[in-house]
């Protein structure tokens, strides 16, 4: 495989300028002369540089984010020298970019390489010719990203979401546009690394790695294998391949004989160390090493990390039937997981957040998060994450909420964006299936355009489903989230969307939802006084009526007729909740957060009572990718909100809640996702009076729920009461608010420490 030579991340030289009548310029070398100047990291973004440098103000800071607004019709050039170090003999050497936001031209010593035109693949080319021992000239020319959209073709039937046709023809992350979790920022830059690699002439160019079966009954599990190589030796005669594996003591070996560039195995592996999602067992992964020998010597080799598991999706549309069931290795998974959006609006950052926001991931039990449409493919170093803390990864396409074109242009811009990330990323345990994209059906149903019909969406019928039965064929694939066939609802689909009238969140449209699976629900709430405080000046502060809380709400003052409308729905989840008005930010701020917490607790428990009739919930959202008031329950600068300690808690493996009033009672429900039975000894009490109302010992069958108990309640009463256990010897904790709204302020504080309290 290719091996890197140099690495030219670092400090370059990055020079601006406005494109003159919004018309892309071809470099010339006296534009280094005329154009201000300033230093720029590689990997980063334009942006950022200017913000280091002092010539932009921080548009993360009160209202300076509409400051930003100029530079998306500015053009930027990288400049960075180096001296090229000795390939091997007969290897060739290329220049790769790892990730280009997003329309460029690349010139090396004077030649130009290669054309830009896509943020979300690698773009590499063969500079073995070009390059010189020393004194090396890297020209990066990036252009407007917005002149280069409004230069394309717009049918009056092209709609993007929220007023944002740009997104239509551009392959950029979504959400650069303006999104309601993203500012707009239409950002530029060499937003991931840029390397020197060789290629010797023979060398393996691609692996895949498929289980697709595991028998647990006979203890063992396929592997299928293929891979392609490149040679330039005269005839293939005295190849072959040897594949061998290691996990722990575990071990297995094949080798076999190869009769052309292109070739396919299976194997049976005895006793295999199988991989598993997170509280299912172990993440066991496999060192797996492909060599290519010839005449018995290794020319070359790939060493990767595996997981032996087989996945299946069953799904269902028949009406009173749906179903949206996940498996591994034969077992039914309930799946508790978030949905994943963007680490950072610039996204040359996402490097330095994606170890600490994994660690809340795996800290908060999720066993699979949905890595959202709008944002972008993530990095090599997110998937090894995933793979060693078990968490299952859905990955849409990015594209989302928009009527993308469907020529053949786009459609080949689309197969080849597809074929890359795929190759990427497929040999990846923790990858567990494809989306099309995001909301893309739904969208388009709410167009309300009689034409419309979203099974011409030929992107994601044809196209996708090509790109993945060439390089994926093994993984689930879903035309979109959610998938809404023609004569369907969005409300009658096995997997939702299930947002609602965000009002209460134990309304009628959350308890007697009909979806087999949530894909998003989420709730919001405000941040803490000290993380507004980072990026409000304090006369803006309190009370929130104010642009610059709608800017970071996030909403695009510039579009919206009425400002400040997401902070009025929060606004109107606390009056809904709290008899009186909160005292100052302070207040409103716990009052809110506590809102947020049981909402997504709810969605949470409810979810899982009702095992197996809904097989699971991807709730929205981990973590901001700006410092803003959303339905994060990590903001921007880490701080959790009470919601995350009230998830981990609902999303332990072993767990007894209580659900919801019927006939004056509520039933105890011990839930037990793991794969071994536990030993329940549990109680409830109430908090204030400590008063045992009920108690058992129960034993909770493996992946299964068991009613264990009913309360009589009286529905007007409002009281915490808690729920502890002990299972298998291990104690466990949960809480539950009775009654309904409104509730006493001071009660919900009290109860609110309680909670936090709890061991």
């Amino acid at each position: 495989m290719d091996r890197t030579l140099l690495s030219l991340n670092g400090e370059w030289a990055l020079y601006y300028a406005p494109e003159k009548g919004g018309k892309e310029e071809a470099f010339r070398p006296d534009m280094l002369q005329a154009w201000p100047r300033v230093k720029a990291n590689v990997p980063g973004n334009c942006e950022r540089a200017l913000v280091d440098t002092g010539v932009m103000g921080d548009p993360y800071w009160d209202e300076q984010q509409l400051d930003a607004a100029k530079y998306e019709y500015y053009q930027w050039i990288y400049e960075t020298g180096f001296d090229a170090p000795a390939a091997q003999p007969g290897a060739r050497v290329f220049l790769r970019f790892d990730g280009i936001d997003t329309i460029a031209d690349i010139y090396l010593n004077g030649a130009h390489l290669l054309r830009a035109e896509n943020m979300f693949v690698e773009h590499e080319a063969d500079v073995t010719n070009l390059l010189r021992e020393t004194d090396n000239r890297l020209i990066v020319h990036i252009h407007s990203a917005m002149n280069y959209a409004r230069g394309r073709e717009y049918p009056i039937g092209m709609r993007g979401t929220a007023h944002r046709n740009e997104i239509c023809h551009i392959r950029k992350a979504a959400h650069s546009f303006g999104w309601d979790i993203a500012p707009r920022l239409v950002t530029s830059g060499l937003w991931r690394g840029v390397r020197l690699i060789e290629k010797r002439p023979t060398r393996i160019t691609e692996t895949y790695y498929a289980v697709p079966e595991v028998d647990r009954a006979r203890d063992t599990a396929l592997l299928e294998y293929a891979f392609r190589f490149e040679t330039d030796a005269d005839t293939l005669e005295g190849f072959s391949a040897r594949l061998t594996g290691v996990c722990g003591a575990h071990t297995f070996e094949r080798e076999t004989p190869v009769w052309f560039v292109s070739h396919n195995c299976e194997m049976t592996i005895d006793h295999p160390l199988l991989w598993w999602p997170q509280g299912y067992g172990a993440q066991n992964l496999y060192t797996v090493t492909l060599e290519l020998l010839r005449d018995g010597e290794v020319v070359d080799s790939v060493t990767e990390r595996i997981g032996l598991r087989s996945l299946s999706l069953e799904r269902s549309f028949e009406r009173g039937s749906q179903k949206f069931q996940i498996s591994v290795n034969g077992v039914r998974l309930m799946v508790r997981g978030t949905n994943w959006v963007p680490l950072d609006a610039m996204h040359g950052n996402d490097q330095n957040r994606v170890d600490a926001a994994m660690a809340l991931i795996r800290d908060c039990g999720c066993n699979m998060l949905r890595s959202w449409g709008g944002g972008v493919y993530e990095s090599d170093r997110f998937f090894d994450l995933c793979d060693e803390y078990g968490v299952l990864v859905w990955q849409d396409f990015c594209m989302g909420n928009t009527n993308y074109p469907q020529d053949d242009a786009f459609a080949r811009v689309m197969y080849d964006e597809a074929s890359h990330v795929a190759r990427r990323i497929r040999n990846h345990a923790s990858l567990a299936l494809w989306s099309g994209d995001n909301e893309v059906d739904q969208k388009n149903m709410g167009f309300h355009l009689p034409t419309y019909d979203a099974r011409y969406n030929r992107v994601t019928h044809e196209t996708l489903v090509r790109a993945l039965q060439a390089h994926d064929p093994y993984r689930f694939f879903l035309r979109s989230s959610p998938e809404i066939p023609d004569g369907f609802r969005t409300d009658d689909v096995p997997e939702q969307h299930t947002w609602g009238p965000r009002a209460f969140y134990k309304d009628d449209f959350y308890k007697h939802s009909s979806a087999s699976f949530i894909g998003e629900a989420g709730y919001h709430g405000c941040p803490s006084p000290d993380s507004l405080a980072e990026f409000l000046p304090a006369e803006k502060l309190w009370p929130m009526d104010n642009r610059a809380w709608a800017i970071h709400s996030t909403e695009d003052v510039r579009i919206e007729s009425r400002l400040g409308g997401r902070n009025r729905l929060m606004a109107d989840q606390v009056r809904l909740l709290c008899r009186q008005e909160p005292d100052g930010l302070n207040e409103f701020a716990r009052i809110s957060q506590l809102s947020q917490a049981e909402a997504v607790k709810f969605f949470i428990e409810h979810t899982r009572i009702l095992k197996w009739r809904r097989s699971g919930i991807i709730w929205w959202n981990m973590i901001d990718c700006w410092p803003q008031i959303s339905d994060a329950v990590v903001d921007y600068a880490y701080r959790k909100k009470l919601a995350y300690d009230w998830i981990r808690r609902a999303q332990q493996p072993r767990i007894a809640m209580m659900d919801e009033v019927s006939g004056w009672q509520q039933a105890i429900v011990l839930a037990n996702d793991t794969l071994e039975a536990a030993d329940f000894r549990w109680r409830v009490e109430d908090a204030d009076t400590s008063e045992v109302l009920a108690s058992g010992e129960r034993t909770g069958p493996a992946g299964e729920n068991a009613e264990v108990g009913r309360l009589m309640v009286d529905p007007s009463q409002q009281r915490l009461l808690l729920l502890r256990w002990t299972a298998n010897g291990e104690a466990g904790v949960n809480h539950y608010l009775t009654g309904f709204p409104k509730y006493d302020k001071a009660d919900l504080l009290r109860w609110t420490d309680a909670i936090q309290a709890l061991a």
